[in-house]
């Protein structure tokens, strides 16, 4: 069975209403990088930087996987998929698929400041966390995301994967964004590469079969060329 390794940015959830940070109207002129998404943020204001997760969480579990993130969970019935992710929010899963690698962090999780391999996994239902919500060993909790400046923890499991693609497509990313543009570089020589976008996006390869379309229809293009 062929291994399609799919790596899927922002773009991959804008049909689902998710706003991305980059575009023009994104999230990112409304606030600074440095207010909220950044340790320091967090140290300096930790109320601003809690009420801007707890809104993108509620927005993501109100958000429902769009036809290319249900496309891509059915190719699992001709394909082994492995997903590698910078999206935060959970609509890959909601869709059915499997196999999901979440390189920047996962908006329905949160995880305690002293010790990062205490988790804990929010529901719709009680999906904010507030000053004062402390794990089991009295710590404050904070948004299980990567901020800037933070490690990327998933970054090697996802370049074992990358090396292993018998064919990797890449959804709604601009390819400028590290570590995770840089696993194009782990791909064997000859697989094939495919960009699903609707806009333009500039490489430094010659090699990828570009599909300017959106998630939906891309991911639909996309079976219909691999049948």
């Amino acid at each position: 069975m062929e291994h399609i390794v799919v790596l899927t940015g922002a773009g991959m959830s804008a049909e689902s209403g998710i706003a991305t940070f980059r575009d023009s109207g994104g999230m990112w002129e409304q606030y600074r990088v440095e207010e909220v998404a950044t340790p320091e943020g967090f140290a300096r204001n930790p109320q601003l930087v809690l009420d801007f997760y707890n809104a993108r969480r509620k927005a993501a579990f109100d958000a429902k996987p769009n036809k290319g993130h249900i496309g891509l969970a059915e190719m699992e019935k001709d394909y082994k998929i492995s997903i590698i992710t910078q999206n935060v929010d959970n609509l890959h899963e909601r869709a059915g698929s499997t196999n999901v690698v979440h390189l920047h962090g996962e908006l329905d999780k949160v995880r305690s400041t002293a010790d990062p391999s205490l988790i804990y996994t929010l529901t719709p239902d009680n999906c904010e966390i507030r000053l004062g919500d402390k794990c089991e060993k009295g710590s404050q909790l904070r948004p299980h995301i990567v901020w800037f400046g933070e490690a990327v923890p998933m970054i090697e499991e996802a370049v074992d994967i990358v090396r292993t693609a018998d064919i990797l497509v890449v959804i709604g990313t601009s390819l400028n964004v590290y570590p995770a543009a840089g696993l194009l570089n782990y791909v064997k020589s000859g697989t094939p590469i495919f960009l699903i976008d609707p806009n333009e996006v500039k490489s430094y390869r010659d090699d990828i079969h570009f599909i300017k379309k959106g998630a939906s229809e891309g991911v639909e293009e996309l079976r219909r060329l691999l049948n």
